[in-house]
């Protein structure tokens, strides 16, 4: 079996750097990936308080990466969606689909409620995922019709004409990410946050409930089989020794980036809510709505920490608490053959994260393009 390869990126802050550069080095990489034959770009969407993403506006930066390839595939992982107007973001994908030739793949996710809280929005998870679901129905009505009428909680429209539309028809590919039982249901691609254990079950659930909802053998949009595959953190170097010494401080970086700066404002503010839910994780998700399909696994920043933290007990120095990898090109070849084990068909490689520099990301990105990706690598499945 072969294996697709895509990329996942938060864009986060480098010390020293002005924000022009870390731009212009991301688009450097983006174009290698592009000429390496990687499948897709996955963008992630963070607002302030967080700081490990600066591309907040994610089309911004996407429409310059749909100007600098040419058959890389990209897009949101994901758009948040109770942030934003539904007709902005049924225009803004139609534009960038068009501008790179019908290459763009649309990630969905409810995001949290302690962004909704400093955008002014209800910061409980009932009304944010009323939010979410209203403002996915409505794109995906207007980007599939001529006109859109909906009479909904936050939103109405009568007849209203959409005078343009996606390249691909009747819309792009759509991901959701970290729930496999929600992406099955709703007939989309995911991307799971764990590790190769959680892989090894979420899989089968995945394909189980995608048969039970979608029909044996459906594809996804465009004919195509739906993708599933695991976010990897990675750092591939000439020898293990040196790909681990770059890691193990990065994730240092990597984890004060991701939960810190939003911690530290929550409780500079008294906002007690957002510092723990009711299951024990951190609080900036809120807790899980009522009436979202049950998951079998934890999938938390708490829970990511945590696996990581218990490095020190794996055999494999390169398994970073298996939710990254750090290693030769042989010890990443020996990672995926157990990776295509579990029946994962794409692996999404993080490669610059925490104070990983740019010239290291890139080290990553051309020992892997071209010492272990043509190994496993296929051709690109229809669009």
């Amino acid at each position: 079996m072969s294996l697709e390869f895509g990329v996942f990126d938060h864009i986060e802050p480098v010390p020293g750097q002005p924000l022009d550069q870390i731009y212009n080095d991301r688009l450097e990489q983006i174009e290698r990936l592009d000429s390496a034959g990687f499948y897709a770009y996955h963008l992630a969407e963070h607002h302030t308080p967080a700081v490990h993403s600066l591309a907040p506006s994610q089309n911004v930066f996407l429409a310059a990466v749909s100007q600098r390839t040419t058959n890389l595939r990209f897009g949101p992982c994901v758009y948040v969606l109770p942030l934003h107007h539904p007709l902005r973001l049924i225009e803004e994908i139609s534009m960038l689909d068009n501008l790179s030739g019908g290459r763009l793949e649309v990630g969905v996710g409810r995001g949290g409620t302690l962004e909704a809280h400093f955008w002014g929005q209800e910061a409980d998870s009932a009304t944010n995922y009323a939010r979410y679901q209203e403002t996915l129905e409505i794109i995906i009505l207007g980007l599939s019709n001529e006109s859109l009428t909906y009479e909904g909680r936050f939103h109405s429209f009568d007849e209203l004409p959409m005078r343009f539309g996606p390249a691909q028809s009747p819309r792009p590919p759509m991901w959701y990410m970290r729930n496999v039982e929600t992406a099955a249901i709703e007939g989309m691609n995911t991307v799971i946050v764990g590790d190769m254990e959680s892989l090894k079950t979420q899989v089968p659930r995945y394909h189980e409930l995608w048969e039970q909802h979608q029909g044996d053998k459906t594809p996804v949009l465009h004919g195509t089989e739906p993708r599933i595959g695991l976010v990897v953190h990675m750092v591939v170097a000439e020898t293990d020794d040196e790909a681990i010494a770059i890691a193990r401080p990065a994730w240092e970086t990597y984890r004060w980036n991701l939960g810190t700066p939003r911690r530290l404002e929550a409780e500079k503010r008294g906002l007690d809510q957002f510092l723990q839910s009711k299951d024990g994780s951190f609080g900036f998700v809120g807790d899980r709505p009522a009436g979202l399909p049950q998951r079998e696994t934890r999938r938390d920043i708490e829970a990511e920490i945590e696996r990581f933290d218990r490095q020190a007990t794996r055999e494999n120095p390169t398994r970073l608490g298996g939710v990254a990898l750090a290693g030769s090109p042989a010890s990443v070849r020996e990672y995926l053959d157990e990776y295509i084990e579990t029946g994962a068909n794409y692996l999404v490689c993080s490669f610059q994260w925490g104070d990983i520099t740019h010239e290291q990301a890139m080290q990553s990105v051309e020992l892997f393009a071209t010492e272990v990706l043509p190994d496993y690598s296929r051709p690109q499945g229809g669009c």
